[in-house]
């Protein structure tokens, strides 16, 4: 059986040493590389060619890749790399890399074409100045074949344990049995479901109740698909961490029940499975207060040089969660953060943030690309993805970091400052609105950030260790802008944002902003990349709006699994007497205490209160306190950390009593598992529509001119805010046996429109008004549901 590796992959593996350095080097744009790629090519003779595929084998190895350039007339091979600033910045062991890179494409075209010698160039090209650097050397053919030899034979070792380990896995795969004695009701519907999409290789979003088993149904099935369709990987992509430990839950569960093992073998001995946990760096840093160099952080120092031995042990482990791969790493005295990195090319299912697949600069989607895995895709809690995605694709600048700045930055760096804040200011100056959005992006301010970004580099370049902070998060924020304004187009605007106080000079609230409202064409390569997708989550519907909000492909196939819950379980309550519109607000205080008082005298127990701002949180938590004060109540605030968090959730005991107030759409309003008595109800005073205001109608301008006036305000308000509500109603019901209480606080529950959004095992009710008279809404302007 032969083992297939790229060019790259192999110099990486075998000729990487040294220190790890991620010293500030900006580099250019995707976009900025491959035209400077072109521009090098332009000035070539005709007898250069382009991206010439070569390869070569070397006992079980198969070596493979496209060499940048080569003219069969000098004969010349040439590798090209892009950079901005100092070139003598560029650490050793990069350009180490880049000429081991191309002497083993040099040796393929000598064995190719039967040379005797060949140039070697390694071609640094300068974005910013349109300079080219050519380090060049002639090389024996003979020569070049001992180098591309001795890379080999440093890899083929490795390569023999992955084709070893492949085979053990694909048969442990082969015979993987679930790991109960029966799937639960609606669970095997879901499995089969995914398990179909991967042998037909098809996009599925699957819509499934609470409580089924989502991460063991989705997991069992994409596993066992892998043998039959040739996965390489499977990454379970999550939106929290709480998603990421129930995957891992699950992946514990199926390994012990398949190999015989216990809890404590399971964590300590090799699986036949490999399992990464990948978490985010700010959580795996062991030296935030050090840089990521060798002459700053120990564990950056010798990091190539100690790697391979902690890659082995790691292999040979094979259960790589948090806790795990940083005893290896420290163990060995590297860098457990950038070590999973490397990592994430052996293992054979990947845990982790939706940006490690999603974003601009994935690790997971590069790896997927530059290797040409393929790869079963598991995304939790699907509903996410479209707000994270909109993040990932958005981009700001704000006044305040400018100025901050500008006052720590050195004088040769005054001028720069002078000139961006006057085209700031320019940029500003004409608008009348506190809040406008810009179809395009004003030429004079993006060239003046551009040559601000481009000077501020070359001073990064030649003083390196003198970028203070606010220096740098502002260069790291343009860079970040001017990246997504390579790609603007109409799924994104451009919008200020003065503030409080518009001025015609710069206030510090002042916000510039790349807002990107439709993220379909930045995910849809990325799920088109994948063997098969499946998107879950207990809210995804209507299936249309997630198909074209992220850009799915047209044949996706839709599942909604039948529940396991019925309407005897869950009272579903609408309050229509109620009005939680916000100039209804005050009026609706008191109602809502009486409502919630009088069900908590009926039946004492624990219960969620969801608001839809903070403001109105606090109010309606006076008032209950002021009318009930003996019912123990306690209140979520903003900005509470993970500790503050979990006290709020401690206090959900079981048989316990209280009620805790909480933020729709915030942390208490998914994702948290109370069942039983240590929930027994919820009480929600909103729709979770967003709130009318000039960015949520340049949201629903946007969808209209992407889908059509008439989905516009579906899409940009009414979807958004009952997926939200369907949610925090999906506290209550956790298992077969629960039993609980959910109220709908506002008369606009009671229409068809919001009626077809609710699970269809939920049947309502109508509360009568305790007073007998129903409040009266003043309304507000915006939309059917705001009025």
């Amino acid at each position: 059986m032969s083992y297939t590796v790229s060019v790259r992959a192999l110099c990486e593996f075998a000729a990487r040493h040294g220190d790890l350095d991620l010293r500030f080097t900006p580099s250019p744009t995707a976009l900025e590389g491959m035209e400077g790629h072109a521009l090098v090519r332009a000035k070539r003779p005709v007898t250069y060619q382009s991206e010439v595929s070569v390869q070569a084998n070397w006992g079980a190895l198969l070596v493979r890749g496209r060499a940048d350039g080569y003219d069969a007339s000098v004969p010349q091979v040439e590798e090209i790399k892009t950079y901005r600033g100092d070139l003598n910045n560029i650490p050793d062991n990069h350009r180490s890399l880049h000429q081991a890179q191309a002497r083993v494409y040099a040796h393929m075209l000598c064995e190719r074409d039967s040379l005797a010698e060949i140039q070697v160039a390694v071609v640094y090209y300068d974005v910013d100045q349109g300079h080219e650097t050519v380090v060049s050397e002639t090389l024996k053919a003979d020569y070049l074949q001992h180098f591309f030899e001795s890379l080999c034979r440093c890899f083929a070792q490795w390569a023999a344990q992955q084709l070893a380990h492949r085979e053990n896995r694909d048969l442990w795969l082969a015979t993987l049995r679930f790991p109960h004695a029966a799937f639960r009701p609606g669970q095997r519907q879901l499995a089969e479901h995914v398990y179909k999409a991967a042998r037909q290789q098809r996009m599925l979003l699957a819509q499934a109740p609470t409580g089924i088993g989502k991460t063991l149904g989705t997991l069992f099935p994409m596993l066992k698909a892998c043998t039959s369709e040739g996965l390489d990987r499977v990454f379970f992509l999550t939106a929290k961490t709480s998603g990421r430990q129930l995957a891992l839950d699950a992946l514990t569960l199926l390994i012990k029940n398949n190999d015989n093992v216990d809890d404590k073998a399971c964590a300590t001995s090799a699986p036949s499975v490999r399992v990464l946990e990948l978490v985010a760096r700010d959580k795996a840093c062991e030296h935030p207060d050090k840089a990521c160099h060798g002459a700053s952080c120990p564990l950056a120092q010798g990091f190539y040089d100690r790697l391979p031995v902690a890659r082995q042990e790691a292999a040979r482990h094979g259960w790589l969660d948090q806790s795990s791969l940083r005893s290896i790493a420290l163990k060995h005295k590297i860098c457990p953060y950038w070590m999973s990195h490397d990592l994430a090319q052996w293992v054979d299912v990947v845990v982790g943030d939706y940006n490690y697949y999603f974003d601009s600069s994935a690790l997971l989607y590069g790896l997927t690309e530059s290797r040409q895995w393929r790869v079963g895709l598991l995304v939790d809690e699907a509903h996410n993805l479209l707000e994270r995605a909109r993040a990932m694709y958005s981009a700001s600048l704000n006044a305040s970091t400018l100025q901050a700045a500008k006052r720590t930055a050195p004088t040769e760096l005054k001028r720069s400052f002078s000139t961006l804040t006057r085209a700031w200011n320019l940029c500003c100056r004409d608008q009348a609105m506190s809040y406008q959005a810009y179809t395009d992006i004003p030429t004079s301010f993006h060239k003046s950030l551009i040559n601000f970004s481009t000077r501020l580099t070359q001073y990064a370049n030649a003083h390196p260790l003198d970028l203070g902070v606010e220096l740098q998060r502002l260069h790291f924020d343009i860079l970040h802008f001017l990246r997504l304004a390579d790609v603007f187009s109409g799924h994104s605007v451009f919008d200020i944002d003065l503030g409080a106080a518009p001025s015609p000079t710069v206030p510090l609230s002042t916000t510039i902003s790349l807002r990107n409202m439709i993220p379909a064409p930045f995910l849809q390569p990325r799920i088109n990349a994948s063997h098969s997708s499946t998107l879950f989550s207990a809210t995804l519907s209507p299936w249309d709006f997630y198909r074209d909000t992220l850009g799915l492909p047209e044949n996706v196939a839709f599942v909604d699994v039948e529940s396991s819950f019925n309407s005897e379980q869950l009272q579903v309550k609408i309050a229509q007497h109620i009005s939680t519109r916000y100039h209804d607000r005050s009026a609706s205080l008191i109602p809502i205490a009486q409502l919630m008082g009088k069900q908590y005298a009926t039946q004492p127990g624990n219960y969620l209160s969801y608001f839809s701002s903070f403001d109105y949180l606090r109010k309606a938590a006076e008032v209950f306190s002021k009318h009930f004060p003996d019912i123990p109540m306690w209140v979520q605030s903003p900005g509470m950390d993970e500790a503050s968090r979990r006290q709020f959730l401690d206090r959900f005991v079981p048989d316990g009593r209280g009620v805790g107030f909480a933020v729709l759409g915030g942390a208490f309003a998914e994702g948290i598992d109370l069942p039983g008595s240590r929930l027994i109800g919820v009480f929600i005073s909103t729709l979770g529509l967003p709130q009318i205001n000039p960015l949520t109608q340049q949201l629903k301008a946007s969808m209209a001119n992407a889908f059509g006036a008439s989905r516009a305000y579906d899409y940009a308000f009414l979807y958004p805010g009952l997926q939200k509500v369907v949610q925090a109603a999906g506290r209550v019901i956790r298992s077969d046996t629960d039993r609980g209480v959910v109220y709908l606080i506002d008369d606009r529950y009671n229409r068809p429109q919001v009626q077809a959004l609710f699970p269809s095992w939920w049947k309502t009710e109508a509360v009568p008004d305790i007073k007998g008279s129903p409040q009266e809404g003043s309304g507000q302007p915006g939309g059917l549901f705001h009025q």
